[in-house]
């Protein structure tokens, strides 16, 4: 598999890595504890990350905690198609929420999103991205950002059906609980 990855202190610069999925015929990637193959992400350790600079979403700590609920705009930051916004930066496709986040969608930890994503968006993270100003909080209030916020919702996975635009996102506790296994 190749991954494109950012060049240490060259932003805007590109690194083309290959990673084995195999080896001695044997799967590389580590699928979640517990759900095992009904789970559509695994976790693949990367070797070749010379000169390479790491801008991750940290599950376990997703960012401010902003109110997102049903109807709220949420991001797959991904690349529809193949395509890119650019050098390697992906394109930010915008929907909205489309199930109550607390609750498991079919008995999984997955959440419904309304968005036009599309092919090669698989594995892209799902973002609730807010410009700044006074933003809702979960806990009821309200907070003033004096930029942009965002917070890691969790990475999408396909849409139910190749005729509809909802998608499904594992929720960042799932992706948290696979890497906690490694």
């Amino acid at each position: 598999m190749v991954i494109v990855q950012n060049r240490l202190n060259r932003l805007g610069e590109w690194v083309s890595r290959t990673e084995k999925l195999y080896s001695q015929d044997k799967p590389r990637w580590i699928e979640h504890p517990q759900l095992k193959e009904k789970a559509d992400f695994v976790a693949l350790p990367l070797t070749q990350i010379e000169d390479v600079h790491f801008y991750p979403y940290d599950p376990a700590s997703p960012g401010p905690n902003i109110y997102v609920g049903t109807a709220d705009s949420v991001s797959v930051v991904g690349f529809p198609f193949g395509m890119t916004a650019g050098g390697a930066f992906a394109v930010w496709a915008t929907g909205f929420l489309a199930s109550e986040p607390q609750i498991d969608f079919d008995g999984l930890p997955v959440c419904l999103i309304d968005c036009r994503s599309r092919q090669g968006q698989s594995g892209s993270p799902v973002i609730a991205y807010r410009s700044g100003g006074m933003v809702a909080m979960i806990d009821g209030g309200s907070a003033a950002f004096g930029g942009p916020v965002w917070r890691f919702l969790g990475i999408y996975s396909g849409r139910i059906n190749a005729e509809s635009d909802l998608g499904i996102a594992w929720k960042a506790s799932a992706i948290t609980e696979l890497i906690a296994s490694i």
